[in-house]
């Protein structure tokens, strides 16, 4: 795993520029550095390397392919490099004077060199983010993986264009003066994440998941205000898609696998291939497991098929609801896992807090950040590489919202509107303190935020006037509201469900959940929570193969008598006993709701002063006032709503350097 930057301009890159925008980002590679520079093409890249396949300085970058042609600066793994190189081998097509190394690099740049870009990433089973650099057409292409769980920004700072894995590196250019974008900020604090394309800062992009970006030296002198669109091309830039979830979830529609028993073999048989390829590397490597199905599947899978035993690592806290430790520990005696668990104190978690703003560079709502940067601190320690669970809600049908989702729509269509917006308006008055109460006499263990959940239930009844309205309201922060804190931000960008008329509205549902919030939110919460120990993660469930079988498997097996993951649930049953497993998903969360109003609610109150809210003009003080206000008194319960705004107000209080405010 690796950090990569880069500079395309009508004046010569320097390279000190590329030194301090790569050291930037040292904790993503900090085992080599390398910059490579054509002044007379405006080019330059810069490289951190975290070594994990080919330890030797074989494998360092930005890598140029023999003949001087292309210069690859690239952060990833390619799984099945050794099968490539292979079947590159067998083409007569190999480096002339011989390979070099092992590294994957090397192989990916021969195969690019051999069959084309988009050619050799159609045939890249892995994860990665990279720049291309064509001297004989003197062009930048920029390529991110199927599903985003590499990061890369980019886009312009004067007339110099820049990408990186981190906004920290493009920050550093002399010429970057980039406003926050209100249209982000209003997207941020409704969904907790800024979704690409777009970044916290204007002229600056996230490439979407499986596209390409081409770029000439032309483009540098016309700074682009909002992102380039697929299919329309120009002023040196091309867009384009390499590979496509909605063409891949349309053609399992078409072509779907009917038997449990056919589906279950099916899986196995992928997902072993997924991990052992995964496994592979030159460096320790073990797992996180929480004890949850999908990180439980990974792991059971991972230790029947490994000759020794596997690593594996999860932590725990003390708060009831919240603790999973001794599910993870049941499940690691049982696979018989080389176990550890590290117990984190409430001090600990709270220490985390500062750290995040310049972890994840701009303002990152999700509160599950916190546990997951701990876990990634504690793995480190043992191991470079770790394997997730992480995919498996998104392509399997894992969160509420999968099936209660398409639920609350069909019994709300059936009230008339009237009739049920009068219901909403005064069962929404309850203080979800109440419903909180009430959950306490229900059989069972009720989840975290459980009140704020039926609140928010009864008040989507009541003003849902479409199920796109109902899917919104599980990760629109303020949908129910009618109104953006964000003075100027209206926080509106349409959530993309169109994977074809006839699709199950649960369908839908998974679909832009994998499109959007796996990636600009799960995913990125892990890389950089990971990435700031110097951690590689890995995630078997997005294989793509696993990917394009999970698509083939219909709904009535994945979801299943209001419960998602069916057939994940019946291939880890061969493996570990359904008592271990069966129980309330509570997700990998921190007790933020209690938090902010016991021991962090004088930090909470000092980010949400109103004078300098209002000074600062991004938020709207009243509003928020009014909300921060609710929470403390139990009429609303709202942790994920005051996260995002304290995440912003402590990334703005953080920067280095002044932030411009758009006009």
């Amino acid at each position: 795993m690796c950090g990569i930057a880069g500079i395309l301009s009508l004046d010569p890159p320097e390279p000190t520029l590329l030194r301090r925008m790569t050291d930037a980002i040292e904790h993503r590679g900090p085992d080599d550095e390398g910059v490579w520079v054509d002044r007379e093409s405006g080019i330059g890249l810069g490289h951190r390397r975290l070594s994990i396949v080919d330890l030797s300085p074989s494998g360092h970058q930005p890598m140029l392919s023999p003949d001087g042609r292309l210069v690859l600066d690239y952060n990833g793994e390619i799984y099945n490099h050794r099968a490539l190189r292979a079947e590159i081998e067998a083409a007569g097509a190999a480096p002339e004077g011989g390979w070099r190394g092992h590294s994957d690099t090397e192989v990916l740049l021969a195969a690019i060199a051999a069959l084309g870009l988009e050619a050799a990433l159609s045939k890249a089973v892995g994860m990665f983010a990279l720049a291309l650099w064509d001297a004989s057409s003197r062009t930048l292409t920029l390529a991110r993986d199927r599903f985003g769980e590499k990061p890369l920004y980019y886009g312009w700072a004067g007339k110099s264009f820049l990408f990186g894995s981190e906004l920290k590196a493009l920050r550093l250019h002399p010429d970057f003066d980039n406003p926050v974008s209100r249209r982000a900020l209003g997207l941020f604090a409704s969904r907790a994440y800024v979704p690409a394309p777009f970044s916290i800062f204007e002229r600056i992009y996230k490439l979407p998941p499986g596209c390409l970006l081409t770029v000439t030296r032309e483009a540098c002198a016309s700074p682009r205000d909002e992102p380039p669109e697929e299919g329309k091309d120009g002023e040196g830039l091309r867009l384009r898609r390499y590979w496509s979830y909605r063409d891949v979830v349309r053609r399992g529609l078409a072509d779907p696998i009917a038997g449990e028993q056919e589906v279950l073999e099916h899986l196995e048989q992928t997902l072993v291939a997924a991990i052992k390829d995964q496994a592979v590397a030159d460096v320790p490597v073990g797992a996180f497991l929480s004890g949850g199905v999908d990180s439980s599947t990974i792991v059971a899978l991972y230790q029947r098929h490994s000759s020794i035993p596997v690593r594996t690592f999860t932590i725990g806290f003390d708060e009831a609801g919240y603790d999973e430790a001794d599910h993870a520990c049941a499940v690691a005696r049982h696979l018989e896992t080389v176990h550890d668990e590290y117990r984190v104190t409430v001090r600990e978690a709270m220490d985390a807090i500062p750290l995040l703003p310049n972890m994840y560079d701009e303002p990152f709502a999700d509160s599950s950040q916190i546990p997951t940067y701990l876990v990634s601190r504690f793995a480190r320690r043992q191991v470079t590489v770790a394997l997730t669970g992480d995919g498996g809600d998104e392509l399997f049908g894992g969160y509420v919202r999968h099936f209660a989702a398409p639920g609350m729509w069909r019994q709300a269509k059936r009230i008339p509107v009237p009739l049920r917006s009068a219901a909403g308006a005064t069962l929404g008055r309850i203080p979800s303190s109440f419903w909180n109460a009430a959950g306490q006499m229900l059989p069972g263990q009720v989840p975290p935020h459980f009140g704020a959940k039926v609140q928010k239930a009864v008040q989507v009844m009541g003003a849902a006037r479409s199920f796109d309205d109902v899917y919104r309201s599980f990760l629109d922060e303020w949908s129910s509201d009618g109104r953006s804190p964000v003075r100027g931000g209206d926080g509106m960008l349409p959530f993309d469900l169109d994977v074809g008329t006839s699709a199950p509205e649960a369908l839908r549902v998974m679909y832009s959940d994998a499109t959007s919030y796996l990636p600009d939110d799960i995913l990125c919460k892990v890389d950089r929570a990971s990435m700031a120990v110097s951690l590689e993660t890995r995630v078997p469930f997005l294989d793509h193969r696993v990917a394009e079988l999970a698509a083939r498997i219909p709904l009535s097996l994945k979801l299943r008598n209001g419960t998602g993951k069916h057939v994940i649930r019946e291939l880890l049953y061969r493996h570990v006993p359904r008592k271990l497993i069966e129980r309330p998903k509570t997700g990998f969360s921190v007790p933020v709701a209690e938090w902010i109003k016991g021991p962090l609610r004088g930090w909470a109150e000092d980010l949400l002063e109103s004078r300098r809210m209002a000074e600062d003009g991004w938020f709207d003080p009243d509003i928020v006032h009014r909300r921060w206000q609710d929470h403390l008194s139990g009429r609303r319960s709202s942790p994920q709503a005051l996260w995002a705004i304290l995440m912003f107000q402590s990334w703005l209080r953080q920067e280095k350097s002044p932030v411009a405010a758009a006009a």
